[in-house]
């Protein structure tokens, strides 16, 4: 006897595959919604099987269908034996209904097969290409239509859409029949609006508002100019990242209890916009009591490590610190042969002082080497790019804080998504697998651009790069800039392990057209080539040499220039090589609020070419934070040039000061300069210094505005033109001034407004600066 159940879902199978074009799968009758594998339970038992009998089969062999099904001629009708087959035939997922019948001594096996999927169509995805929808899915073209799968992939489609930010999208599958038992699978998306960030809570913060901590993390509210940016999408991995922040920020402030209590996201009633809420506990602040090393290593040599640890008693509690400082003892001890180390900082907090004692105890670890290092995931990046970042080879040593660095440094080449490093058991109980695994992204530009300032006037700006050429991790870039007084092309290549070492080397060919009629009455034409090359000799310690050769041709000189510059008109080939060593302590490169930058480099001319020079040039800044958003600034340059024997250093070759780099005064304001015609000479001899102060202008932190106060000095003198009718003095000049930055969504802007304090008559001086640039 046959369940009514199964009948059933013949009926609805039989109109779904028959009554029209389109169905949608969920339109089928709450008895469809699970196999009856009840049927067949009502089969007589005893006697045995004589022989079995499959019927409705269309692509399927009976010998497939009987294998699954478990049963074979000889065994016993069993009512527990039957529903276990059939409970194995729905369990395969090749058909939409199965009933076993009993006929005499022959057990009849009737099944419905499920259709075979032709195409899978995505419709309405204007956001998500279907290319990388079907990547996800599980159901592919010549595969079994299957509602569980259906199902399956539906809500891997919604996650999709859900980590882009649309919450309100929705997935509708429908089958359309095909001759031969074959069916498109198509799923029809509506997509919804994007459920961005609105609004970011923080309760229990005390020490610090609501602003100071937003900025600590990194997800961002919505602002109408944010379009650039996708930090104000809502999205749950990177929450877990910002509970990761807050507790940096908080622990390296010295708060060593703090807790994120717990991290909410409650998505609006119209599901287009997410409301954050941190509930944190901030606990005392702590500073550091005693601070000590405890070795425990047997046999030590006499170290002195006490000295390599950056938290000193007295100091405030900061864990970056104490993370620096393990490192800091694991590489010394590693100098020195000790490879398997455990350090172990333990903090003993006295909560009513407030006071953190600190010791580090350092034991012998378990000696476990590398076996082999994996890496998976990249499909045009070189294995070699990858691995040549590894602080650890195969073989060496097991260092956790060895493999955290080369997780970083294989994060920071800027060619993946994702990056993932993680160790397994090995062959045997001391070796260890690393598996590193990746996910690429893509790493050509085009760059456009367009802006304003007032050096250059109106410019344009287009770029292509590509920074892992070949998946060999090289850099190739071509840029081409056009503004009214500068027109220049340069192409540059740079391979970052020459000779299979950890040496950057590169070249640069370009020209440059620039228009220094206002300031000198001439024009340059320069055409070169630059060969370069530079490697770390420590983390923060970079020295780069090159050598470069160019031709400049001066020309379009009128016969009211100086006659300084009259005579040098026409074309001077340079050769030259150089050096430079720059050491960068900074915590940001592009908008630093703390540390240091010191640089210094020399360039010979005289290998080859018509110039014979000496240039040496220093540069420096330092950074303090004076209070919560205020930075203070402190920025100094200088240089000087000589001619070797009887050679004039050309105008070309000179320095020139004033512009950005003495607000205040204009482009080659400053310096040596023909009383007569007024035209800048340039000078062999310079130094310029800035003291600034950056602060908020109480504007909503989004807006990326602020104010800044400053003031320059600075003087250019000695030039190699002499005369009665040359004004040459390396007197002072001094200006001050305050400006406004923002930083936009098209790229920087800064206006200035500055004076000039002490000048001398023949300086050329402005009040107004503006600059503006973009990327898009």
């Amino acid at each position: 006897m046959i369940q009514s159940r199964s009948i059933l879902s013949v009926a609805v199978w039989g109109l779904l595959l028959s009554g029209g074009i389109s169905s949608p799968l969920w339109a089928q009758t709450s008895a469809d919604s699970a196999p009856d594998t009840t049927a067949g339970s009502d089969i007589p038992s005893g006697g045995k099987i004589g022989a079995i009998k499959v019927e409705g089969l269309q692509r399927i062999e009976s010998g497939t269908v009987i294998t699954y099904l478990g049963l074979k001629v000889g065994d016993n009708f069993s009512t527990v034996e039957i529903s276990n087959g059939l409970k194995n035939l729905f369990a395969t997922g090749f058909f939409a209904d199965v009933k076993l019948l009993r006929q005499g001594n022959t057990l009849v096996v009737n099944v419905i097969e499920n259709p075979v999927i032709s195409k899978v169509i995505f419709e309405g995805n204007d956001r998500i290409e279907a290319s990388d929808l079907e990547k996800e899915i599980e159901l592919k073209p010549r595969s079994i239509y299957s509602r569980d799968k259906v199902q399956t992939d539906v809500k891997r489609i919604l996650d999709i859409y859900r980590r882009s930010g649309r919450y309100n999208a929705a997935v509708e599958p429908k089958i359309i029949k095909q001759d031969q038992n074959r069916v498109n699978l198509v799923y029809e998306v509506t997509e919804g609006p994007i459920a961005k960030v609105d609004k970011i809570r923080f309760i229990g913060n005390e020490h610090y508002d609501t602003e100071t901590l937003r900025k600590a993390i990194r997800t961002e509210e919505t602002r109408w100019y944010k379009f650039l940016s996708d930090n104000d999408k809502y999205d749950p991995d990177r929450l877990q990242f910002d509970q990761e922040l807050l507790r940096r920020f908080y622990t390296n402030e010295g708060y060593a209890d703090f807790q994120v209590k717990s991290a909410n996201a409650e998505l609006s009633e119209k599901h287009d916009a997410f409301y954050l809420t941190f509930v944190v506990e901030e606990g005392p602040q702590y500073t550091f009591g005693e601070v000590k090393v405890v070795n425990e290593i047997q046999g030590k040599e006499k170290l002195d490590l006490d000295s390599l640890i950056s938290t000193q008693k007295g100091d405030s509690y900061d864990a970056s610190k104490v993370e620096s400082s393990v490192d800091t003892l694991i590489k010394e001890l590693g100098n020195h042969g000790y490879a398997f180390v455990d350090i172990q900082p333990k903090l003993e907090r006295d909560k009513e002082k407030k006071i953190a004692t600190l010791t580090y105890v350092i034991k012998p670890g378990p000696r476990v080497y590398v076996e082999r290092i994996n890496v998976t995931g990249n499909v045009r990046t070189l294995d070699d790019v990858v691995r040549r970042e590894f602080r650890l080879k195969e073989g060496d040593p097991y260092n956790n804080a060895l493999l955290q660095r080369s997780e970083q440094r294989i994060n920071n080449l800027g060619f993946f998504e994702k990056v993932q490093v993680k160790n397994e058991p090995g062959s045997a109980p001391d070796k260890t697998v690393v598996n590193v695994d990746v996910k690429e992204k893509s790493t050509g530009e085009i760059n456009l651009g367009a802006g304003y300032s007032t050096t250059d006037g109106v410019l344009a700006n287009f770029g292509v790069s590509e920074h892992n050429l070949l998946g060999q991790g090289q850099d190739l870039r071509t840029n081409f800039t056009l503004a009214a007084r500068r027109r220049a092309a340069e192409l540059g290549f740079t391979e970052p392990y020459f000779l299979d070492r950890e040496l950057s080397a590169g070249f640069d060919v370009y020209r440059t057209y620039e228009d220094f009629t206002r300031e000198s009455s001439y024009v340059s034409d320069v055409q070169g080539v630059n060969l370069r090359m530079s490697y770390a000799l420590q983390e923060k310690l970079q020295h780069s040499f090159y050598y470069t050769i160019h031709k400049n041709t001066i020309s379009e000189v009128p016969t009211t220039a100086s006659a300084y510059i009259q005579g040098q008109s026409g074309t001077n080939v340079t050769s030259a090589v150089g050096q430079s060593l720059a050491y960068d302590e900074r915590d940001n490169k592009f908008s630093p609020t703390k540390g240091y930058f010191v640089s210094i480099s020399q360039e010979v001319a005289g290998v080859g070419g018509d110039s014979r020079y000496l240039k040496h040039e220093a540069k420096g800044s330092y950074y303090y934070p004076i209070a919560a958003k205020w930075t203070a600034g402190l920025l100094g340059s200088g240089g000087y040039i000589y001619g070797f024997g009887n050679n004039a250093i050309r105008i070309n070759e000179r320095f020139f000061l004033g512009g950005d780099d003495l607000r205040g005064f204009q482009n080659a304001g400053v310096g040596p300069r023909d009383i007569t015609t007024r035209d800048a000479l340039g000078g062999n001899e310079y130094y310029s210094g800035t003291a600034e102060v950056k602060f908020p202008l109480g504007l909503p932190e989004e807006l990326g505005v602020s104010g800044a106060v400053f003031s320059d000095v600075g003087s250019l003198w000695n030039s190699d033109d002499k005369g009665t009718n040359v004004f040459d003095t390396n007197s002072i000049r001094i200006s001050a001034g305050a400006g406004v930055l923002w930083s936009s969504p098209f790229g920087p802007i800064r206006v200035d407004f500055a004076h000039a304090l002490k000048k001398e008559a023949p300086d050329r001086t402005e009040t107004f600066r503006f600059s503006f640039g973009t990327r898009f």
